[in-house]
């Protein structure tokens, strides 16, 4: 059976993730799929954010994945719990079997990005003061604090939301001095509630593009922690760990791409964030 891997992001973003699965995991078939028709989801409320997700999940299924990454910090702060408590917990008329069995018990399953970051950082800071720069629904749902306390109760977590950096990624302006100019003021005001940080999280997939802005406005001694590695690294472990999901994920080496939005559109930003030429479909998602 031909079980790719599936990434599900609202934009472009989760393609920092897609690289690094691919170096990490390069045997693997994976398919992404952007959401681009009504993205961004960062400020959009936490029952949208979730019936968006949990359709481009049931249309991933239905594409033949059995795992789907969450490779938006939004979608994983405010609709991952969800589908893996509810959606993962039915029986589906469309997709699976068509036995009386629940998806979770045919081999389903849904992943985020925060949790392998989080389960990494209490190995990365020494002062045990943590910053989080991403979306302002991330920030605002405070998933990053929860899920950090629960691992490491006396680390400090501070956030901020930067509503502008992942615009300045896809217009093609991460090098610019507009860039270096919004990057070093949000940097400043994460620094300001808490100077004692001396790591911070990219909270959203867009972030390490502007990494060259952001090495030019931290004070040295600062680690910036961007998710793609540990997330690799993470799935590379999640399937050593569940080796029947591990025969279930196909090993073609491919890669396909959907978006809900135009693909010429898609193919023009795309080559921001991959620097090659690819092949995209659109795609309506599932209701």
């Amino acid at each position: 059976m031909n079980s790719p891997i599936g990434i599900f992001d609202s934009g472009y973003g989760g393609l920092t993730i897609l690289q690094q699965l691919r170096k990490q995991l390069p045997e693997r078939d994976f398919i992404y799929l952007g959401d681009n028709a009504r993205a961004p989801y960062g400020s959009r409320s936490f029952d949208v954010v979730y019936e968006f997700t949990r359709q481009a999940v049931m249309t991933l299924f239905s594409l033949g994945c059995r795992l789907v990454i969450l490779g938006c910090n939004t979608a994983s702060a405010k609709a991952l719990r969800t589908i893996q408590q509810n959606d993962l917990t039915q029986c589906s008329d469309t997709i699976g079997d068509g036995s009386d069995r629940t998806l979770l018990e045919q081999g389903y399953r849904v992943l985020g990005v925060i949790r392998p970051t989080v389960e990494i950082i209490g190995q990365l800071t020494e002062s045990r003061h943590v910053g989080v720069v991403a979306t302002e629904g991330t920030v605002r749902s405070e998933s990053y604090n929860l899920e950090i306390a629960k691992f490491y109760p006396d680390i400090q977590v501070t956030g901020q939301a930067c509503p502008l950096w992942a615009a300045i990624v896809e217009a093609g302006e991460s090098e610019s001095e507009g860039a270096d100019f919004f990057v070093r003021k949000r940097i400043t005001q994460l620094l300001a509630k808490d100077p004692l940080i001396d790591t911070i999280i990219l909270g959203c997939t867009h972030y390490p593009l502007l990494m060259n802005a952001i090495n030019k406005a931290i004070p040295q001694g600062i680690r910036i922690v961007p998710q793609g590695e540990y997330v690799a690294r993470s799935l590379d472990d999640y399937l050593r760990r569940h080796p029947d999901m591990d025969r279930l994920c196909s090993t073609g080496g491919t890669v396909r791409f959907y978006t809900t939005e135009s693909p010429e559109r898609f193919k023009e930003c795309a080559s921001i964030f991959l620097h090659t030429d690819i092949d995209v479909e659109h795609i309506n998602l599932s209701a």
